[in-house]
């Protein structure tokens, strides 16, 4: 941008950004029309995969993609958008299937084997329909899409028990509804709950209604907004100031099967290594590299299980990214090497801002000079931006060969042993100046299979700017090292940005209403497919109360990333700091529990990494209700509750700081005590605070030594002995802790995934997979334990089955191999009356076997 141009931008702000937007959107956009309206349809004909409509000038086109995704596509000016996608799988969004044409004279559409799609004539209105009659999606009366110039949006009915979840991390209640936001990807230090826009942009949410879920995806990069019930109390509305005017529709009906059809078509979370899912400590900054060694010394001498140490900004040369300080880390190399025989693994931070500096021998500069890898301004010369390095310039990560190179930059880190990499302030954020980022007609550069080749303003590419640097830095890390799975973190992305990053939560507060949010926010990013996320345990900005770190340390301890971090000048924020022995003793336990539960966490992370389904989920995605649920529905809206997996519900106190009990609601299927394996007896309140009839549930007493966990009847989950980090080999038997079914439930069900950890070769066999099953006989139990599939070696030889809800010590017990041929089993059995437990001690021979206890 011309110096003259800088100097008005940083006086008139807002101004000069609403002019600069015009100008950019006039040029960019030759077809502009300054208003057209899609309200009655003037032709039509019958595709194979859909239907093609005209509305005056305007064309839509929707198609079927699957008998249960549909696809919608606009174009004002009667020539549809670019058919290209940064989010959209290519074999997704190409994907197709036939059709039935219908047309009733009065409305013309089509039917797939699940929906029927009708387009009434006049006025226009799109409705969308199960084969049952429900409805998943319907135009809102008088408002068809309009186009504004080059804006549009989209008005769709909102009956008034309809729900609406997703959209990233955004603050607030799980639910969307009543609620309206930007997506802008912004940093947002010290977001509040009302604060938005924040990191991520993911614009995607999931609708549920009377237990049918739908899911809807506007795919589109530039600035888009979402209002649930705002502008209109019975309708929900999106768009975007500019961009292609191309959703999809995806039909559950249950919750997981919408989840897992966006897994399809955006792709799937990698399998992350196993260390990701270990305790991990953090802070703005560790250093000098002697303060680095002290923490690691720390964690083992105190004995708390940990995994992973992380190096922010100021590990490097005057915050320059890919350099290291010599003066502060003079043993870098060898520090890396220390840690990993101390079972530590190092993630460093390597932001995007290259520093600025020419012929200084500064190598990430010099490369991307000569490389002409860098964003341009319009007239042509390397934009600069002032970020942590001083002035810096940022590769142009949508031009595919800018992002192979910045992929090689981590060549060195990666020979020195760095096990992970830390993408930050990538949104991307650029200080002193009022926007918080880059001008919006930087340019830059669109080379990538399946798009037409040209240059885009930064109002398109914004959004997706933090999401193609990780797909830089994945992809590059694959090449460096193509046996082992990359660990990248995000702070910003775009949907799909889950293949390449996990992510966070940003720069949250040490406050008690922080730590509220942390519940609602990572389950709504686990349905918008960044399953892997976490908070920053204790809270970034500000020093937390000790009853606070304690409380989030427990609650961390069942979320996919359990990583402490905490900004420069607050105080320490370590397990051990920040309060008393007690705390300790409390934390330390949390933590340990963590790696027990590895098997069952590791195992759920496999899921995910298959299916597409998160990791912690809300209680409605287990237990939707009317779609087919075995159990009563629940509250949707519940947001301080949340399932590990499948089995494992978590009930923090909806307002954690107060003093008062409150009541947890457990779907009508069973629930036992996580610790201290009692059944549950659940009871209803008599009346919800809107005069319905509550779920069951149980009364909860705050208590800072106890965070309520449950274990849904007929779950069995497996353990494994406490070790100081998943580099260690469990010593002792694998735990199955077996939960009989209770009342009309008879399922009973569990398993275990187990591969080396960190490689690919599970790809080709190298792991371990195996089921188990119950079933309730006369005076007892039968526990099956299936043969495992998969090559990898298990690390137990013997199985301790513990049945939970037992009064008396088993008088007998038997085994039988399922292959019928080998002789019965030594089994040792005990009975712990304190844990209502009985433990039978078998044997594992690989083959799989049949327990019977007999009470």
């Amino acid at each position: 941008m011309p110096t003259a141009r800088r100097f008005l931008f940083a006086v008139l702000g807002i101004l000069i950004l609403a002019a600069t937007t015009q100008a950019i959107l006039a040029v960019e956009t030759p077809q502009k029309q300054a208003f057209v309206r899609l309200d009655r349809v003037t032709a039509s004909r019958p595709i194979p995969t859909g239907i093609e409509i005209h509305s005056g000038s305007a064309i839509m086109q929707i198609t079927a993609l699957r008998d249960d995704v549909l696809r919608v596509r606009v174009g004002a000016a009667g020539q549809l958008p670019e058919d290209a996608s940064w989010a959209v799988l290519p074999e997704s969004r190409t994907a197709s299937v036939q059709v039935t044409p219908e047309n009733s004279g009065a409305a013309v559409g089509f039917k797939t084997a699940k929906l029927h799609v009708t387009i009434h004539k006049d006025p226009l209105e799109l409705h969308v329909t199960d084969l049952a009659g429900r409805v998943i999606l319907e135009d809102f009366p008088s408002r068809p899409i309009e186009y504004h110039g080059n804006s549009f949006r989209v008005y769709l009915k909102s009956p008034a028990d309809e729900h609406y979840f997703g959209l990233g991390d955004k603050p607030g209640p799980l639910d969307r509804r009543n609620e309206a936001f930007t997506d802008w990807n912004t940093d947002a230090f010290g977001w509040q709950e009302s604060t938005d826009p924040i990191y991520k942009d993911i614009p995607y949410f999931i609708t549920l209604r009377r237990g049918v879920a739908a899911g809807v995806f506007l795919d589109n990069t530039w600035r888009t907004s979402f209002d649930f019930n705002k502008e209109y109390r019975d309708a929900y509305s999106f768009g975007s100031e500019n961009g292609p005017l191309d959703y999809y529709i995806l039909y559950g009906p249950e919750p997981k099967q919408v989840v897992e059809s966006w897994a399809w078509l955006t792709g799937k979370a990698p399998l992350p290594p196993l260390w990701s899912l270990g305790f991990q400590q953090s802070r703005y900054s560790y250093y000098p590299e002697t303060e680095v060694r002290r923490i690691a010394n720390r964690l083992r001498s105190e004995h708390i299980p940990s995994d992973v140490l992380w190096l922010d900004i100021d590990f490097q040369v005057k915050n320059r990214p890919f350099t290291v300080d010599p003066q502060t880390f003079p043993h870098f190399e060898q520090m890396v090497q220390d840690l990993k025989a101390e079972h530590f693994k190092t993630v460093v931070i390597t932001d995007l801002h290259i520093a600025n500096l020419p012929n200084a021998g500064y190598k990430p500069y010099d490369e991307g000079k000569a490389g002409d890898h860098f964003v341009k301004n319009p007239d042509g010369s390397i934009y600069t931006g002032v970020v942590w390095p001083g002035p810096a310039v940022f590769p142009d990560f949508t031009h595919k060969p800018s992002r192979e190179w910045w992929g090689t930059l981590y060549s060195d880190f990666v020979k020195q042993g760095v096990a992970g990499f830390w993408n930050d302030m990538n949104e991307p954020s650029v200080f002193l100046v009022p926007s918080k980022t880059m001008p919006d007609d930087t340019v830059h550069r669109i080379e990538e299979p399946g798009f037409i080749t040209r240059t885009a303003p930064h109002l398109e590419i914004h959004n997706i700017f933090g999401m193609q640097q990780t797909r830089g830095t994945y992809e590059g890390l694959l090449k460096l090292d193509p046996n082992s799975r990359p660990f990248v973190m995000t702070r910003a992305s775009y949907a799909g940005g889950h293949r390449y990053a996990v992510t966070w939560s940003g720069d949250n507060s040490a406050t008690w209403n922080h730590l509220r949010q942390t519940t609602p926010q990572l389950l709504n990013l686990g349905l918008s497919g960044f399953a892997m996320a976490g908070a920053d345990v204790g809270g970034f900005a500000g020093s937390p109360q000790p009853e606070l770190l304690t409380r989030w340390l427990q609650i961390a301890a069942f979320q996919p990333i359990d990583r402490d971090h905490t900004a420069k000048g607050t105080n320490p924020q370590e397990p051990w700091e920040n309060g008393t022995p007690e705390d300790l003793n409390i934390r330390r336990r949390y933590i340990e529990e963590r790696y027990r539960l590895l098997p069952y966490l590791y195992t759920t992370a496999e899921e995910m990494s298959r299916t597409g389904l998160p990791i912690i989920r809300p209680l409605f995605l287990e237990f939707p209700g009317d779609a087919g649920a075995a159990a009563a529905p629940v509250d949707p809206t519940i947001d301080n509750e949340f399932l590990l997996g499948r089995d494992i519900l978590v009930a923090n106190s909806p307002f954690p700081d107060e003093m008062d009990s409150y009541f947890v609601s457990l779907p009508s299927i069973g629930w036992y005590d996580y610790w201290t394996g009692a059944r549950i007896e659940a009871a209803t309140p008599h009346k919800a605070i809107d005069n319905t009839e509550a779920p069951p549930g149980v009364q909860e007493q705050r208590n800072l030594d106890t965070l309520p966990v449950f274990v849904r009847a007929g779950a069995i989950i497996p353990e494994q002995p406490l070790v100081q980090s998943t580099d260690e080999k469990p010593q002792g038997p694998l735990t199955l802790r077996v939960y009989p079914p209770i009342g009309f439930n008879k399922d009973c069900t569990g398993s275990l995934y187990l591969d080396d950890g960190t490689s690919f070769a599970y790809k080709k066999g190298d792991f371990l997979r195996q089921e188990f099953t119950c079933r309730l006989v006369d005076k007892g139990i039968v526990v099956m334990v299936a043969k495992p599939k998969g090559t990898f070696a298990p690390w137990w030889k013997l199985l301790q089955v513990e049945v939970y809800g037992a009064s008396k010590p088993a008088v007998e017990a038997s085994t039988a191999p399922l292959n019928g041929s080998a002789k019965a089993l030594q089994i040792s059995t005990a009975y712990d009356a304190e844990h209502h437990r009985v433990i039978a001690l078998v044997p594992d021979t690989g083959s799989g076997l049949e327990l019977q206890l007999t009470y």
